[in-house]
C-alpha cells in the first residue's frame, strides 16, 4: 500500500494530474524539499485481475487516458512544484508497467529529472522489476528509488487477508534485481491487514520490517487507512474491522530501532476515523512527532503522550485475542452515545 497521502485539488480530466504538491524527506543525512505527482493511469493491473483487499487508489484511474495525457500530466505537476531535489511519481500501481506508463512517456520523466539532476522515486509490482526494464531506466537515470509494496513477509497474510497476488520470494527477487541495477529499494510494510487482530498484526509489521530491511535502504510503515470501494470497507462498515491505533504504530517503530537504512511513517487519514487514529485528544501529538521523526530519522522526536487511551489500547489487545476476533468496539460504542 503506497504510502502517498491526497493532498490539494483533485483533477478529473485527463490532461492534469490527479494531485501535486511539495513535502519534506530525508535524503543523505539532511531534510530536502521533495515533489509528490500522482499520475492518473489507465489503472494497476493487478486490480483488473482481482486487487488488494485495502486499496481503493484505483478509484483515480481511467480506461479514458491515453499516452500523450500521462505525458501532459506530468509536465502539468513538475510545473507547479518548481526545483525539487526529490520527486515521487505515484500512478494506481505500476510505474514499469507499459499498460500504465508507456516507455516513451517513462523516459520523458526519465530524462526530465535526468537533467534536473533530480532523485526519482517511483512504485512498481514486482512482476515489472527486471532486468530489461530496469537497464532501460538506469541507462537514462540512474538515480532512482523503487517502492515495492511487500506489505507483509507472511505468505499466507500476503494471500488471504490483503489478496497481493505475489508471494515473500517474488518481493526478494525484486529487491535484488533493483540492487543489481544500482536501485534503491523503499519497502511498504502494511499495519493491520483485514483479518488480523490488533496484537497480530503489530507482530506481523515487526516480523516483516527486520525481514524487509535487510533488502532495503527505506522502511515505510503504512498503517491501513479505510478506502472507498474496498473489501476493507464493508468490513469496516459492518464493524468487524478497526484502522490500527497509532499506539500500535509507535509499537511497531520501537521495536524496528536499530534496523538498517531509515523508517518513514506518515499515515494517511491519519486521526480521522478511517485512519490510524486513538482517542482525539492525544493523535495530533502521535502524528505530527511521526512527521518529525520520518524527516530527520531522529528518534527523539517520537511523542508518547500520556493519555487514558493507551490502557484502552492495551485491553483491547487483550481482548481481541481472547476473542479471536477483531471489531472497532470503540467507534460502536461512541455511536450509540450519540
Amino acid at each position: 500500500m503506497s504510502e502517498r497521502r491526497s493532498k490539494g485539488a483533485r483533477r478529473s480530466d485527463a490532461t492534469s494530474p490527479v494531485a501535486a504538491w511539495k513535502e519534506k524527506e530525508y535524503l543523505n543525512g539532511k531534510t530536502v524539499d521533495a515533489g509528490v505527482v500522482i499520475l492518473r493511469t489507465s489503472g494497476c493491473s493487478h486490480f483488473h485481475r482481482d486487487g488488494c483487499s485495502m486499496c481503493g487508489y484505483n478509484v483515480e484511474s481511467s480506461c479514458d487516458v491515453k499516452p500523450e495525457d500521462v505525458t501532459k500530466q506530468f509536465a502539468t505537476g513538475v510545473q507547479k512544484l518548481g526545483q525539487v531535489d526529490f520527486l515521487k511519481v505515484y500512478t494506481s500501481g505500476s510505474f514499469l508497467d507499459e499498460s500504465e506508463v508507456g516507455k516513451e512517456q517513462r523516459e520523458t520523466i526519465l530524462k526530465h529529472c535526468e537533467d534536473g539532476g533530480t532523485r526519482l522515486l517511483f512504485e512498481s509490482r514486482p512482476e515489472y522489476v527486471t532486468d530489461e526494464t530496469l537497464g532501460s531506466v538506469v541507462s537514462i537515470h540512474d538515480d532512482i528509488e523503487i517502492a515495492l509494496g511487500l506489505e507483509s513477509s507472511n505468505d499466507n497474510v500476503l494471500r488471504y487477508s490483503i489478496n497481493k497476488g505475489f508471494t515473500f520470494k517474488d518481493y526478494e527477487r525484486a529487491a535484488a534485481t533493483a540492487h543489481s541495477h544500482g536501485a534503491d529499494v523503499r519497502t511498504y510494510v502494511l499495519l493491520k491487514p483485514p483479518f488480523l487482530s490488533e496484537s497480530e498484526a503489530i507482530a506481523d509489521s515487526i516480523t516483516t520490517m527486520r525481514a524487509a530491511a535487510k533488502m532495503s535502504e527505506t522502511l515505510s510503515l503504512n498503517p491501513v487507512n479505510v478506502q472507498k470501494g474496498t473489501l476493507v470497507e464493508k468490513l469496516w462498515k459492518g464493524w468487524a474491522y478497526r484502522s490500527p491505533w497509532l499506539w500500535s504504530v509507535l509499537e511497531v517503530i520501537k521495536a524496528s530501532e536499530g534496523l538498517s537504512g531509515k523508517i518513514v511513517c506518515d499515515p494517511t487519514g491519519g486521526g480521522k476515523e478511517r485512519g490510524a487514529h486513538n482517542c482525539g485528544k492525544c493523535d495530533d501529538v502521535i502524528i505530527d512527532s511521526l512527521k518529525s521523526y520520518s524527516i530527520t530519522q531522529d528518534a527523539s522526536r517520537l511523542g508518547w503522550p500520556e493519555c487514558g487511551c493507551s490502557e484502552i489500547w492495551r485491553s483491547v489487545l487483550e481482548l481481541e485475542d481472547y476473542v479471536m476476533g477483531s471489531c472497532d468496539l470503540q467507534r460502536f460504542f461512541r455511536k450509540q452515545r450519540a
